[in-house]
């Protein structure tokens, strides 16, 4: 089958691997990748300009209701199949000993034989632009320590001492996660260890990877490679940031509205029982999943307050109206349970001042605030890849 897929740029290879990886053909996706390497293709450019865009349409299809959620880890699966088969490739083997030997050769070259451990924080499961990250890197001549998702921050500390990297390289691609991000990065820099930063969860600019301190960021994998190669992060000063520096969080805001997450949950499920006379028909699976809803905007309320960020609420918020007006929910089910949350936290200025934040944002996203029918909210999603702070 690889002879037989047509010739053309990365655009049309990604639209054939998508096919692929849509129908559930692994077989044939792979054949995608290995008809390009035939024809001539890199292997860094089979990984940033065909298997990762693909991996990028999956939250965007996701986002717009085209695909369901079984499809969206059906295509997933079988384009980490692609990336595996690329990365066991002879080519990918003949670029990394060719890129490692032009590194040992070239004059002066002091970080000639770098390594760098890649990790993703703790909680973050989209691995894949970890691992994309890992292989640029490879083929860069980089030894690479790949982690995986989800990786403890007292494991990643550990894991430094026995492998000396020259930085440790942290992805993270959901925006609540960055509490956590924040602390492994000053973890990280304790042991004399730079970081780079990289990933949808550091916000478009990188405004989220610096306010926590990062010694480096990059918005996608060939940047970071780049990035490195031009001018890594020098070693910093062993714990020069306390994970607790940032002077908006002495309020105590985070702290509490964090560890009151579950009330606030079940607080906001009574308002919503009352509000929504609908919900009285609910089965247990659509009550647990408007609880699990709420619960994710509770945390995003609380990692702006943790950034002091009000920005972040509020694309979240008109984020999450477009996925419900996809599916063909009203986005004005998202008040009530603001409104309800303001009502139990009038104690909290901060996170009122986000609430009404939030507010402003979906109205002027044009979600009317007059009460309409009754709807079923349990379609309120999930964040997913395609979310603010969010990647494939």
């Amino acid at each position: 089958m690889a002879g037989n897929a047509p010739h053309g740029p990365e655009t049309d290879r990604a639209g054939l691997l998508w096919e692929a990886a849509a129908a559930g053909d692994e077989y044939a996706a792979v054949d995608v990748v290995l008809a390009a390497l035939d024809d001539g293709v890199d292997m860094e450019s089979l990984l940033m300009d065909v298997v990762a865009p693909v991996q990028a349409r999956v939250g965007r299809e996701w986002a717009a209701n085209l695909i369901t959620v079984a499809q969206e880890h059906t295509i997933t699966a079988v384009n980490e199949r692609v990336l595996a088969a690329l990365a066991h490739h002879p080519a990918a083997r003949d670029a990394a000993r060719t890129s490692r030997q032009a590194r040992e050769s070239a004059a002066g070259a002091a970080r000639a034989g770098g390594r760098v451990t890649v990790a993703c924080i703790d909680g973050e499961w989209h691995a894949f632009p970890a691992r994309i990250l890992a292989e640029v890197l490879r083929l860069r001549g980089w030894t690479v320590d790949y982690l995986g998702a989800q990786v403890p921050t007292q494991h990643l500390i550990a894991h430094l001492p026995r492998t000396g990297p020259d930085v440790v390289a942290l992805s993270s691609s959901i925006a609540t996660r960055l509490p956590a991000a924040h602390a492994a990065i000053t973890a990280c820099q304790a042991t004399g260890t730079p970081v780079l930063a990289g990933g949808a969860a550091f916000g478009p600019d990188g405004r989220y990877a610096r306010l926590p301190g990062a010694d480096a960021w990059a918005p996608d994998a060939r940047s970071a490679a780049d990035r490195l190669a031009d001018a890594p992060p020098p070693r910093p000063a062993p714990s020069r940031q306390a994970v607790d520096d940032l002077p908006h969080l002495d309020d105590q805001e985070y702290t509490l509205v964090t560890q009151s997450a579950p009330r606030l949950v079940r607080h906001v499920m009574d308002g919503l029982r009352e509000r929504v006379p609908a919900m009285a028909s609910y089965t247990p699976q659509q009550l647990r999943h408007t609880a699990e809803d709420v619960a994710h905007v509770v945390d995003f309320l609380a990692t702006a307050l943790y950034l002091d960020d009000p920005g972040l609420f509020g694309a979240f918020l008109t984020w999450t109206a477009e996925i419900l007006t996809a599916r063909g929910v009203p986005a004005r089910t998202l008040l009530p349970a603001l409104d309800l949350l303001a009502a139990r936290l009038t104690d909290f200025p901060r996170t009122t001042g986000l609430l009404a934040y939030g507010r402003e944002a979906l109205r002027t996203a044009g979600v009317p605030a007059e009460a309409g029918p009754a709807v079923d909210v349990t379609a309120v999603p999930s964040p997913a890849v395609d979310a603010p702070g969010g990647s494939a």
